[in-house]
């Protein structure tokens, strides 16, 4: 693939596909990590003399409908604050062209707005190739998705080429997990099975150990008992009863549980062999957390994805936070990817404690199972054509 370091930008129309997908609050934005890190690409196009125009979705509106929750307005005024000096503008009307000049910066408005863009609408993807002269990709975290601003462009654009923080990811991800130190142990929270079957059958044959947490946790204790209320999928379990017959997934002892999903839930502690039918579990409960934490600490390579349990309530967060500690703490090399992971690195303010954070969530699960995503080999097809 070509980098975009190695490309002339020159006075060119270049349309950077970001993720500016962050949580926004009260038109505040909550976490600007994926912004911030996005920056540097930017300032890339500024010092090759580029016409910049920055597009990304956020959150997921009706297709084809404005919605001013799913706004980038506010995204679009934090970058000016960042880039103060620079002209910056923002558009809200543009598949039909923009007039920008060197130097300058149009931030697009949400993608998701344009009807066809999830599903990959060819005269959208037309539209988007007659704004530039290339197409730059640095979307990590939407790089699993084929849509019309991450990879229909491509069709019809002349030049395509890689952006500086997909490029960094995948080098990071292949070298984890081309040659890992041993003992590896995966750590997957979550609500299903069924969404991470094929990752958790593929991380199986690298790890060591595998923890489990959320509602996966509560499908693999269902096999041998009874759950109460909790969220697991009965489909699965057979499926389930196969990925333990390998002997390395580590299961919970004990739960935190109530009666109610609910943040005024009271919290128990509960053996998972002793749960009532009024009762769901909604974390991992202390005995589980001190095993847990024993596996941790051996670990020289350390994987992670999901939270142990609802750790937006606060009587439910314990295992979350010890869990992500330990990690922390942990002197062995700790990946972590996902939207709620990232929430919980930023909750417990452990971000200077992890090795390497991946800004995607299904991307970055979708790379270590198949070790490649649908866009790196559209972005391959320019390498001796530019």
């Amino acid at each position: 693939m070509i980098h975009m370091k190695d490309i002339d930008l020159e006075n060119k129309r270049v349309f950077i596909r970001l993720d500016l997908n962050v949580p926004i609050k009260n038109k505040k934005i909550i976490s600007s990590e994926r912004i911030d890190r996005s920056i540097p690409t930017i300032k890339l196009a500024l010092k090759k003399n580029a016409k910049i125009i920055l597009a990304s979705h956020l959150g997921r509106p009706k297709e084809g409908q404005y919605e001013k929750k799913f706004s980038l307005f506010p995204v679009f005024e934090y970058l000016k604050k960042k880039l103060s000096g620079i002209k910056i503008t923002f558009s809200k009307n543009y598949l039909k062209g923009i007039k920008i000049k060197s130097n300058e910066i149009v931030v697009l408005e949400n993608v998701r707005f344009n009807y066809g863009e999830i599903k990959n609408n060819i005269d959208l993807s037309k539209k988007y190739s007659n704004l530039c002269d290339i197409f730059v990709m640095d979307a990590f975290a939407t790089a699993h998705r084929i849509e019309s601003s991450t990879y229909g462009i491509c069709d019809f654009v002349k030049k395509a080429c890689i952006g500086p923080l997909l490029y960094s990811e995948i080098k990071i991800l292949k070298s984890i997990f081309n040659k890992p130190l041993h003992p590896i142990v995966t750590i997957v929270g979550g609500a299903k099975v069924s969404t991470k079957f094929k990752l958790l059958n593929t991380l199986l044959k690298i790890t060591d150990t595998m923890l489990v947490g959320g509602g996966i946790a509560n499908t693999f204790i269902s096999i041998h008992y009874s759950i109460g209320k909790s969220l697991y999928e009965k489909s699965f379990q057979e499926k389930a009863k196969e990925l333990c017959e390998t002997n390395k997934i580590l299961l919970p002892v004990d739960s935190r549980v109530g009666k109610s999903y609910s943040i005024k839930s009271e919290s128990k502690t509960k053996s998972i062999s002793n749960i009532l039918p009024n009762e769901e579990i909604l974390d991992i409960g202390d005995k589980t957390i001190e095993n847990y934490k024993k596996v941790i600490k051996k670990a020289k390579t350390i994987i992670w994805n999901g939270p142990m349990g609802v750790f937006e309530f606060p009587n439910f967060r314990k295992g979350t936070e010890k869990i992500a500690k330990s990690i922390a703490n942990s002197s062995s090399f700790s990946i972590a990817g996902g939207g709620d992971t990232i929430a919980v690195i930023e909750l417990f303010n452990l971000k200077n404690k992890i090795s390497y954070i991946s800004t995607g969530g299904g991307s970055f699960l979708k790379f270590i199972e198949n070790k490649t995503l649908p866009i790196l080999d559209k972005l391959k097809n320019f390498k001796t054509t530019t």
